[in-house]
């Protein structure tokens, strides 16, 4: 897993123009320029904002990208749970998680 890169994409995306653009244009072409496995590609594409919860990507970052996805507070909050209930524990990042009980 590259979850620098994951976390660089969505930071670049949130501060640089020239990147929000080329998002704009061919997200696909733009995800080449970062070291991401294929999961992490998918989950940016869809986008799976619980998927990219439970990858360890900072809720920080992840919650301007849920916005520029169209998600809405309560969905963003909705899609975190329902990736740790469909993709299991956080893996990595600050928000690994050592126990699961409280949001299954």
């Amino acid at each position: 897993m590259s979850l620098y890169y994951l976390q660089k994409v969505l930071y670049e995306l949130n501060r640089d123009a020239h990147v929000r653009e080329r998002y704009e244009a061919d997200f696909d072409d733009l995800l080449r320029d970062y070291d991401l496995t294929d999961e992490e590609k998918r989950a940016l594409t869809e986008p799976d904002i619980g998927l990219l919860y439970v990858l360890g990507v900072n809720g920080q970052l992840l919650m301007h990208f849920a916005a520029l996805c169209g998600l809405e507070w309560e969905e963003y909050k909705d899609a975190m749970r329902g990736g740790i209930r469909k993709h299991g524990q956080v893996r990595a990042g600050l928000y690994a998680m050592v126990d699961d009980k409280n949001y299954a």
